[in-house]
């Protein structure tokens, strides 16, 4: 009897301690570090933004002269970590899986920032900032080629990136092309180079940038599509963060820093 005392007691204190140590658990906020308290965003590691980006895609994401990320969308989103004393951290990650959701959901970051189109069907698997900016598609073709508007593209190859509203564009509109998906503009660009595609149909500021860096290339058509690029978010789990992001966005357009970084890289062109 006295033994099965001292057991029973023996239990019930590992209990005690089991419970102390699940209430120590919870009291951790998410990522790396802090208390709960201190992150109210559970941001994946507390005291920072950790933003997932597929790079490059200039002028909104690309690799700078000292080795760091930068372009229009991730000096905007700096900006905003900086209204919310965050520091930011960027990965470079695949766009077809950020644009699914999947990269988000695997809480691989705490937000997207990929010149992503909004669009309705996004919206079943992320949610979206307030529209940060407006884009056109267009189309880049050789300057020799002989192409002149997307009639043009019977028979020819055409590059889009894979999971984009370009690609989309491309299969509503060009029938008669033959569509050559890539995983991004970075394989895009020296496909077309070396002759691979005879057209890339993207957003109009990124084919810009190569209408800029070679004369041997031009944009023939530009698409409007009523698109606008928002900024991505794990569904449903985020609406803290989300509401933080949208308030700050309205900051930096209120102050015109907003428009500061915006002639950074789009005035001049």
């Amino acid at each position: 009897m006295q033994r099965r005392n001292i057991f029973a007691g023996l239990a019930l204190v590992a209990t005690a301690t089991l419970a102390l140590a699940g209430c120590a658990g919870g009291s951790t906020g998410a990522g790396s570090g802090g208390d709960a308290a201190d992150d109210p965003y559970g941001l994946v590691d507390a005291g920072t933004l950790t933003v997932c980006s597929d790079i490059p895609y200039a002028p909104f994401e690309f690799e700078g002269d000292n080795g760091e990320y930068t372009g229009f969308d991730l000096d905007l989103l700096g900006a905003i970590a900086k209204k919310l004393d965050l520091k930011i951290s960027v990965q470079d990650v695949g766009f077809e899986a950020l644009q699914s959701g999947a990269t988000l959901a695997a809480g691989t970051c705490d937000v997207g920032a990929s010149a992503m189109t909004i669009t309705d069907d996004r919206k079943k698997n992320i949610d979206f900032s307030e529209p940060y900016y407006d884009s056109l598609q267009s189309l880049l073709v050789r300057t020799d080629s002989g192409i002149k508007s997307i009639k043009d593209l019977d028979g020819k190859n055409v590059g889009v990136q894979q999971g984009t509203t370009g690609e989309a564009y491309a299969k509503e509109n060009a029938k008669g092309a033959q569509i050559v998906q890539y995983q991004g503009d970075g394989d895009l660009w020296p496909a077309m180079q070396a002759g691979q595609i005879d057209a890339i149909l993207q957003d109009q500021p990124v084919n810009l940038e190569h209408e800029k860096a070679d004369g041997a290339y031009k944009i023939v058509e530009t698409y409007i599509t009523n698109e606008s690029y928002g900024f991505a978010f794990e569904k449903g789990k985020k609406t803290k963060l989300v509401e933080a992001v949208n308030g700050a966005l309205k900051d930096l357009r209120d102050s015109g820093e907003y428009q500061t970084i915006y002639d950074t890289y789009f005035t001049a062109n």
